[in-house]
């Protein structure tokens, strides 16, 4: 049994509040959203060569808007810990493809997830309408103008290092301060080259340079993260603190997920970043209804 000194969850009311994303503008708050993962990578930590190449990826995004996704994330570098980065062609070779195909498949917003900005613009004149970057335009300092250039809107998340040693020992002597003074500044950052607040989410980067520690007083503080822009994304899925508290491995966490998003989404989550659409949807039709403080 593991034994942290976390302080219980405080449960948040919510307003409707609007992001826009270029031409779409989605509504947060009045229930919860789903943003569905499609990793077309080899390697990816919890689902590496499922969604690989063309026809795979463009099936599961399909599959996802189909089971209610309100946006598709399609990245195409795995940012699992210890990975190491790719390169700008062989990013864009593999995210491409996809997000041209489902563009003319589906009106179901696609989001890139990546934090170099030549294959996020490159997605953005295909058709994606989102920008999602892990280290919140710190990567590439050219990731705002492009943002704030194409009307995209943009989840700006904090990572603590790089993936490659962002799990290295992470230590933080203020948690909810030092990152939310680091997604402040990058909210700040995109702001200054253009880019409205309606058109910006914050992540906490749950598993992103953390301990267990760190990702259960996040979860159960994501309120303190309202405010700073829009709205606030979440993404625990199958993330390794459920497979610490479980003992289960990466394909069997969806119990661990579905309790993650619950919490989530009462502690001020609007929008869950999972890799099983359908299952969530269904817990979140009963999540929403149950958790109320809905205005």
């Amino acid at each position: 049994m593991i034994d942290l000194d976390i302080k219980p969850a405080q449960f948040h009311r919510r307003t409707i509040r609007i992001l826009t994303a270029r031409d779409q503008k989605l509504t947060l708050g009045r229930r919860t959203l789903i943003m569905g993962v499609i990793n077309v990578t080899p390697d990816s930590f919890s689902d590496g060569g499922e969604a690989f190449g063309l026809n795979a990826a463009v099936k599961r995004g399909l599959k996802f808007a189909d089971e209610g996704a309100d946006i598709l994330d399609v990245g195409g570098e795995s940012t699992r810990p210890g990975s190491e980065p790719v390169s700008l062609d062989e990013e864009l070779a593999r995210v491409m493809p996809v997000i041209e195909a489902l563009a003319g498949k589906t009106d179901t917003p696609i989001s890139i997830d990546t934090y170099k900005s030549e294959v996020a613009r490159e997605a953005l004149n295909a058709g994606a309408r989102l920008v999602n970057d892990i280290s919140g335009g710190n990567f590439d300092p050219e990731m705002p103008g492009v943002v704030a250039e194409t009307g995209a809107a943009a989840v700006l998340m904090h990572i603590k290092g790089t993936p490659r040693d962002m799990q290295r020992d992470p230590s933080y002597d203020d948690l909810i301060g030092e990152i939310k003074s680091y997604l402040m500044d990058a909210v700040n950052r995109f702001k200054k080259a253009g880019v409205r607040a309606e058109r910006i989410l914050v992540d906490p980067g749950i598993g992103f340079g953390k301990r267990l520690e760190h990702n259960l007083e996040l979860i159960r503080r994501l309120y303190e993260f309202q405010g700073i822009a829009a709205g606030v994304l979440f993404g625990p899925s199958r993330k390794s603190f459920i497979g610490m508290l479980t003992d289960r491995p990466v394909q069997d966490r969806l119990a661990g997920t579905i309790a993650s998003v619950t919490v989530g989404v009462q502690c001020g989550a609007d929008i869950v970043r999972v890799h099983d659409v359908r299952p969530v949807a269904d817990a979140l039709k009963v999540i929403d209804e149950l958790a109320g403080g809905r205005d």
